[in-house]
């Protein structure tokens, strides 16, 4: 299954989700809506309108802002 991290430029709390997932080995593949703003509208639909990140996609999983965003 696919794992998706949908993460801004200057977030302290998608940098830290970034290392917990280099260092677990996990592979994702990273969006970043400063430098791609348009993947936002695809992030509203997959957390129902919350405008927060880090937002982690693992398979049918969805975590919005885990440890803060």
């Amino acid at each position: 299954m696919a794992t998706t991290l949908y993460t801004k430029s200057g977030c302290p709390y998608c940098a830290e989700l970034r290392e917990e997932l280099d260092g677990a080995g996990k592979r994702y593949t990273e969006i970043n809506v400063s430098e791609r703003p348009e993947a936002i509208p695809e992030l509203l639909k997959i957390t129902g309108g919350v405008r927060k990140v880090p937002v982690l996609v693992d398979g049918t999983e969805i975590s919005v802002a885990p440890g803060g965003g």
